[in-house]
C-alpha cells in the first residue's frame, strides 16, 4: 500500500469527523457566547450556569443530526469499501 493511499484514506477521515462534529462545535459555541453574554449582562458569575446549557443543546442537537450525521457515515463507509478493490494490487 502506497503512503498516498494511506494519507488519502486519513484525510478523508479526518474531513469526515470535522463535518459530523462542525454543526456541534458551532452550536455549542453560540449557547456559550449567549451565556457568557447574560452573565457579563446581570453580573452572574456561576461557573455552572454554562455547563447544563451547552450539555443539553449539545444532546439535542445530536439526536437532531443524527440522522443525517449516520447518512453522511455510511456514504462514506461505502466509498472506501468501493476503493478497497483498487487499493490491493
Amino acid at each position: 500500500m502506497d503512503n498516498t493511499i494511506i494519507l488519502s484514506i486519513t484525510q478523508t477521515v479526518l474531513v469526515l469527523i470535522l463535518q459530523m462534529m462542525a454543526p456541534v462545535l458551532v452550536i455549542a459555541t453560540v449557547v456559550g457566547l449567549v451565556i457568557s453574554v447574560f452573565q457579563t449582562v446581570t453580573q452572574i458569575q456561576e461557573s455552572t450556569l454554562t455547563f447544563v446549557p451547552k450539555i443539553i443543546v449539545c444532546v439535542l442537537t445530536l439526536i437532531i443530526l443524527l440522522p443525517w450525521m449516520v447518512n453522511i457515515f455510511i456514504e462514506r463507509t461505502n466509498e472506501l469499501f468501493a476503493q478497497i478493490p483498487a487499493l490491493i494490487h
